[in-house]
């Protein structure tokens, strides 16, 4: 008779869970600490591991615990977060939690590094779980105050950061007819070059002079999922640049 086999698994055979995603926690208010480590440990797959007062306590804990995601607060005492983040960010995933929702400091914290941005009194308990999740996984997350913020700095700088060749096309198409281009050509282009709904956002996206990291940053997923996306564009509009694959989708070339 065959001896029985054992599994390295557990009894009913099914993998054990993922260890929790480790967070370390700075902010200078003590009652704002104690409610984020109330709220994410109360979730089975996060744990906080650290808390900070300010971003030098920061830096020390996360360098102590190596942390998977840390919550970082923009204003404090001391050094502050956002003196903090270029060098929080080498350590670990960055997600801001703030109040502060003005416009540059939303922009200069994803300049320097900064994964997600959640300004208090826009998610629920259940959003800032996943937020944690989402960035610890690599996904931007950002609520409605910091989304718009970041809309409004890729609308006034798209065409003036675009390549060369796209700021090119840009001067042959005004504004106008390219909206009226999107609108009248985008639905026929997607179905002639047989995108998907996302395919085609995302042709929008480079047709409007966006990058990868702001096309990741509006859509909500990775960078990596961006160019993944990109390679399979231009392979159904058999291009190989994002000028090529911008003609061929306004249908100018």
């Amino acid at each position: 008779m065959t001896e029985p086999r054992y599994h390295p698994f557990d009894g009913d055979g099914e993998p054990p869970p993922p260890p929790p995603l480790r967070v370390l926690v700075a902010d200078d208010n003590p009652v704002i600490r104690a409610g984020l480590t109330a709220v994410l440990s109360s979730s089975d797959d996060l744990t906080v591991v650290a808390e900070a007062d300010d971003g030098r306590a920061a830096y020390e804990a996360a360098l102590r615990h190596r942390p998977d995601v840390i919550l970082l607060d923009v204003r404090m005492p001391g050094v502050d977060g956002m003196a903090a983040l270029p060098h929080l960010v080498r350590l670990a995933p960055v997600m801001m939690l703030t109040y502060s929702h003005e416009t540059e400091i939303v922009q200069e914290a994803v300049r320097l590094g900064a994964g997600g941005y959640l300004v208090h009194g826009e998610f629920t308990t259940q959003q800032l779980a996943q937020a944690v999740r989402d960035v610890g996984g690599g996904r931007p997350h950002f609520t409605p105050t910091a989304t718009n913020a970041l809309l409004a700095h890729i609308r006034d700088n798209a065409t003036a950061h675009a390549k060369p060749e796209l700021r090119f096309l840009s001067a042959q198409i005004s504004s106008q007819n390219l909206s009226q281009l999107q609108s009248s050509v985008g639905g026929s282009a997607q179905s002639r070059f047989q995108l998907s709904g996302r395919e085609a956002e995302i042709m929008d996206l480079i047709a409007s002079g966006m990058n990868n990291q702001q096309i990741a940053a509006v859509c909500f997923i990775s960078e990596k999922t961006v160019k993944n996306h990109i390679n399979r564009i231009f392979a159904k509009l058999h291009t190989t640049t994002r000028a090529q694959a911008t003609a061929k989708w306004l249908g100018v070339a």
